[in-house]
């Protein structure tokens, strides 16, 4: 993909925000797209898998069971241990949140927003079979692919759910010891992988969207243990949707503070300094 079928509205917006950053920024959507896939550990060891297939694999340095492979590589969607549920593919950004929301066997985990299921298959793969993992997503055709993934990757304690967050809050109130939130967003860091994205996109989505995420995150709150982790996350730049999502959130629930995350090669922190003080307590 090119700079120029990118929307002139994000990219008057991402320059203002990044500054002296902005060239690298729209330099980086000319360069070699990465892939990459997660072994299913609820089948096969990463050791085994890596001795059964002919796939150049790096590891990815966030994702003990994550590897880039090559563009065009052996066609790994259409291969039969694809089919036979030894692995997922999913970008190795993706990998991500489901990793620092740091699972472990026999807790109970919900993925509030969980189709198509990369991310549920990802958590259910840490809970080996012992706890609970309750996947909803509120789209009947999403759900759909979320229960032949989960079929698919052999999930034996799962709970598939298709119903609005909002009823899930009395039933579960402080029930999960984690909750992953991967929420609905304006999708700005898929222009490169999905070109439509850039042509439908408009400047008001971010707001369209911060609304949703603001009732999603307080409804996932209510269903957190004392002493729980939450992870909330997106696909997109927008500081309206990362930052200051998370910085009103702090406002309005002074129980709950903001984790570290690893600094991984690659991963910069949040920009709290967008928000030009706009709230008591920063992202």
């Amino acid at each position: 993909m090119t700079e120029p079928m990118l929307p002139e509205a994000f990219k008057q917006k991402m320059e203002g925000l990044l500054e002296a950053e902005y060239s690298a920024f729209l330099a980086s959507y000319g360069e070699e797209r990465h892939y990459g896939l997660r072994v299913n550990t609820l089948k096969l060891s990463v050791e085994q898998f890596r001795g059964l297939t002919r796939l150049e694999l790096e590891p990815v340095p966030w994702a003990g069971t994550g590897f880039y492979y090559r563009e065009g590589d052996g066609r790994p969607g259409k291969h039969p241990h694809y089919h036979a549920g030894l692995y997922y593919i999913q970008e190795p950004s993706a990998m991500a949140p489901a990793e620092l929301l740091d699972v472990r066997p026999g807790e109970r985990v919900l993925d509030l927003c969980a189709a198509p299921g990369g991310k549920t298959t990802q958590l259910a793969a840490k809970l080996q079979g012992a706890g609970l993992i309750v996947a909803n997503d509120v789209h009947p055709d999403r759900v759909k692919a979320l229960v032949k993934n989960i079929e698919l990757s052999g999930v034996r304690n799962a709970v598939v759910l298709n119903e609005d967050p909002a009823k899930l809050e009395g039933a579960f109130a402080g029930y999960f010891d984690k909750i992953l939130i991967d929420a609905p967003c304006s999708g700005e860091g898929m222009f490169r992988k999905e070109e439509d994205m850039a042509k439908v996109w408009r400047p008001d989505w971010p707001e369209k969207y911060a609304e949703m995420q603001r009732m999603l995150l307080r409804q996932a709150a209510h269903m957190l243990k004392p002493g729980g982790l939450m992870v909330y996350s997106t696909c997109t730049f927008s500081p309206e949707e990362n930052e200051a999502m998370i910085a009103a959130f702090l406002d309005e629930h002074p129980a709950f503070a903001v984790e570290p995350a690893p600094a991984f090669g690659g991963w910069a922190p949040g920009r709290p300094d967008w928000l030009g003080g706009r709230y008591a307590r920063g992202a």
